[in-house]
């Protein structure tokens, strides 16, 4: 079942939503006569993403795999949330499957679609602080969403999620926003050769003739953009981390005793992490290797998704790889546990990622993080004009969603944390680093945050520094590296800057 209602979460949770819900309150009560439209809640690079008037609490997703990837999966979305405004009609963004049904507080609601959106229009009006439970049987359909950037991503065996950052929504309906995020529980119904695993930890496996119901649950809220599902003749190795932590991976079974030797390395990198910044923020941690050419990793909460070619015909050196597992664990701090308020803040996930990953490479390959800073001092003023700085990131091309991961956001998001550290010393910037996961756990957070916690820690009014660091159109001089100097931009270079790939990491 559904999980319960939970007490309502402070009015800071409110609070932290209150910018962005602004822009689209005006539009939240909607006539129920007027035209279905698509809403959002003001998010500046996706305009249309998330929903105002409710707080989701939970998702209860239920996914039934066909024997096929190329076929609809059956589901059904269960959603209990808060109402925050009264409401004659809920939108929720969903795309890419076909709803047979909606229901609100156990009866039958009308529904549209609307854009990307799903409008429900109950039997009754929704008062605002209210519970509501909204029922969705649908499809979840994987080729439906082969060109767009993320949903379902087709294994040589089953399926996988990659849901950032505008794609929650191609899976199951919801508020595809990672500023409204909630427990999840999960039932996955496949036949009785796969293997299905999911974020959180296992809660029941059920067999019934051919078939077998694999229940998960997290222990912890999180955006939906983080959620993971995989299915697929799989492997599950269980292993102990720091503290007696459970780590699990999901394998393909062919390839168990290749993968083996990276696996084993996860443990110390938690390690690794926890001396840097703390204790790990999860209940369970591992890694997913999927047959799928992605072109990026993804720090999906909980389980980690990496192509697994990546591992198997490696054309990148062994410190280099062990770096990008470390990029995506230390994701489960930046990014999944503190979330971003808004998409303009994501330079707080990946610059923090990228700067953990440098200093890994740092400390454990003899990989000097000094001289990648300096490599990237050079090229930072070619980012900015390409991709905008790393707190103002330009919108993404045209159907291009995930086109916001440019190299500024992540080298140069590194760069402004060294410019940082360089300001306050190593010491404030450690306690910096500890008390922000520590503080924000289980929560979003903003760029503003982070700069009033940075002044507190470095006892001084930091939002100049910021100011210019994060905002500038060119970059500041390097406190401590006078010599430093960024590349003039020549044409070819401009040229080569657009056409840039992300990094093979987010």
């Amino acid at each position: 079942m559904p999980l319960n209602p939970r007490p309502r979460a402070s009015h800071r949770l409110r609070h932290r939503k209150a910018a962005l819900l602004a822009a689209a309150v005006s539009v939240c009560l909607l006539a129920a006569g007027a035209p279905a439209t698509p809403l959002g809640v003001g998010d500046r690079l996706f305009p249309y993403l998330g929903n105002p008037g409710y707080d989701v609490a939970s998702y209860d997703l239920s996914f039934t795999y066909p024997d096929t990837n190329d076929k609809p999966l059956q589901a059904v979305t269960t959603i209990s949330a808060w109402t925050t405004k009264d409401l004659d009609r809920v939108n929720l963004d969903f795309a890419h499957g076909t709803v047979e049904s909606v229901e609100v507080d156990g009866r039958p609601a009308a529904f549209t679609s609307a854009g990307e959106d799903l409008v429900v229009t109950p039997d009754h009006r929704l008062p605002e602080d209210s519970w509501t439970r909204i029922t969705v049987k649908h499809t979840s359909d994987p080729v439906a969403g082969k060109d767009q950037d993320g949903g379902w991503v087709r294994t040589a065996d089953g399926l996988a999620m990659a849901n950032q950052a505008d794609a929650g929504h191609l899976v199951f309906p919801c508020n595809d926003h990672p500023s409204d995020k909630a427990m999840f529980t999960f039932r996955i119904t496949a036949p009785n050769s796969y293997t299905a695993v999911a974020n959180g930890v296992p809660t029941g496996v059920n067999r019934v003739g051919g078939s077998t119901t694999w229940t998960y649950r997290t222990q912890h809220p999180m955006a939906t953009e983080l959620a993971q599902v995989s299915i697929g003749r799989s492997t599950v190795l269980h292993r102990e981390g720091p503290h007696g932590l459970p780590v699990r991976d999901v394998v393909p079974s062919a390839d168990r005793k290749a993968l083996e030797p990276w696996l084993a390395k996860t443990p110390d990198q938690i390690a690794w992490m926890e001396s840097k910044v703390g204790p790990y923020p999860f209940e369970t941690y591992g890694v997913l290797m999927a047959q799928a050419s992605t072109g990026f990793e993804l720090e999906t909460q909980t389980l980690s998704l990496f192509e697994k070619d990546l591992f198997t015909e490696p054309t990148f050196p062994k410190w280099y790889l062990e770096s990008i597992m470390v990029h995506e664990l230390s994701h489960q701090w930046f990014g999944d546990s503190v979330s971003p308020r808004s998409w303009s803040d994501v330079w707080l996930n990946e610059g923090h990622a990228t700067w953990y990953e440098a200093l890994y490479a740092d400390e454990k390959a003899q990989r000097p993080l000094k001289d990648r800073m300096k490599a990237a001092y050079a090229s930072s003023d070619g980012w900015r004009a390409s991709g905008g700085p790393p707190a103002l990131p330009k919108a993404p091309a045209p159907g291009q969603k995930i086109s916001i991961f440019r190299p500024n956001i992540y080298d140069g998001a590194a760069l402004v944390l060294y410019a940082l550290r360089q300001e306050i010393g190593v010491q404030a910037f450690e306690r910096l680093e500890k008390q922000w996961v520590k503080e924000h756990r289980d929560s979003t957070a903003s760029t503003a945050d982070f700069v009033r916690l940075a002044s507190a820690v470095g006892g001084r009014d930091l939002s100049g520094f910021f100011q210019n660091w994060l905002y500038g159109e060119k970059t500041p001089p390097m406190p401590g590296h006078p010599d430093w100097k960024a590349k003039k931009q020549t044409k070819s270079a401009k040229k080569q800057a657009k056409s840039a790939k992300a990094p093979a990491r987010k």
